[in-house]
């Protein structure tokens, strides 16, 4: 039975990469301007010294692919694949189905910190100014949230999810005090910035999300099967020697720092860590070491598609893809509420 599983798993993760590939593909080939998916491949692979073949398109299609297009559907994938495995993380380590980066607040303090950097401080630590004070944001967010809700044991998921939701507005309060008081200049982009965007995308901005992604995955992965003895209760977790306190601090400081790096990079986007935590439980069960891989695949398909629908929706405007996210997360939210009411 555990091989059949396994073998499921495989299969599952075989078909996650090829859907992968094949909707960052479909979001380089659409666009104002239709290049065929031949095209498309054969400017990556060009590009890559990766063929021989002489080039038979002109200087503006390799430029849309190569500069434009491919690393806004790389920068989705990564930040989708990121965002799903921060959720599935909080919500095993909160035990707690409706945990979400985005509705514990954590998405909102990581842009209160990146708009403190981008509308106050400037490029103070250069190319890590924005990063580090999301990073702080979300850290700080996190700690209070957990603050008020008394966090222990016995809290239930309405609790820490009103929580988020009360210290979210709290912030966003700020936020808005914070754009108030900036350059009139620089409203326009901070607001679309908070509703999401992969239109600022540049082969320079992929480096520190790939890094973040990474090192989370990795350390995610460590703690995977204490994650698992943690969902059996903090008593039980504890008689294995899981040190239950600070596998929560780390756990959470982690998916605080790639949360506040994603969006540093992306904008504030929601939902994606609600919604591809609980899709991939349903195709693979519980087990954190197989759960997580199967989010970040789930992750990085969903928003490179909800990118392409936000771009083609209001073509050839961009709209903010929180809309198109927030939209199909939030009839999820009320179809898990519907689930969990009890």
């Amino acid at each position: 039975m555990r091989a059949l599983s396994s073998w499921r798993f495989i299969v599952i993760c075989i078909i996650g990469v090829v859907l992968c590939l094949l909707s960052i593909t479909l979001s380089v080939s659409i666009g104002s301007t239709k290049i065929p998916v031949r095209t498309v491949w054969s400017i990556v692979l060009h590009k890559l010294s990766l063929t021989s073949v002489s080039p038979d398109w002109g200087l503006g299609r390799e430029n849309i692919v190569w500069n434009l297009r491919l690393p806004r559907a790389l920068l989705a994938a990564l930040v989708g694949a990121g965002l799903g495995v921060a959720g599935g993380v909080m919500q095993s380590v909160t035990r707690n189905p409706l945990a979400d980066p985005h509705l514990l607040g954590v998405s909102a303090g990581a842009g209160f910190g990146a708009n403190l950097a981008i509308l106050l401080v400037g490029n103070l630590l250069g190319v890590l100014t924005v990063p580090l004070f999301a990073f702080a944001g979300a850290l700080a967010a996190t700690f209070v949230v957990v603050l008020v809700a008394g966090f222990s044991a016995s809290i239930g998921p309405t609790r820490l999810v009103l929580a988020g939701l009360a210290v979210s507005f709290v912030i966003a309060a700020g936020s808005n005090v914070l754009i108030m008081l900036a350059d009139p200049r620089a409203i326009s982009s901070v607001v679309f910035w908070m509703l999401g965007s992969f239109g600022f995308a540049q082969w320079n901005n992929l480096l520190i999300p790939a890094v973040a992604l990474l090192f989370s995955l990795i350390v995610f992965f460590r703690y995977s099967q204490q994650l698992n003895a943690l969902a059996m209760g903090d008593e039980s977790a504890a008689t294995l020697g899981i040190n239950v306190r600070r596998l929560r601090v780390l756990i959470l400081t982690v998916s605080a720092l790639l949360t506040g790096v994603l969006v540093a990079f992306s904008g504030m986007i929601g939902f994606v860590g609600l919604m591809m935590p609980h899709i991939a439980r349903l195709l693979i069960g519980g087990d954190n070491g197989r759960v997580l891989p199967a989010s970040a695949l789930l992750g990085a398909i969903f928003l490179v598609l909800s990118d392409v629908a936000a771009r083609r929706l209001t073509a050839p405007n961009d709209m903010p893809i929180g809309v198109v996210t927030g939209l199909i997360g939030g009839l999820f939210f009320i179809a898990l509420l519907t689930r969990y009411r009890e």
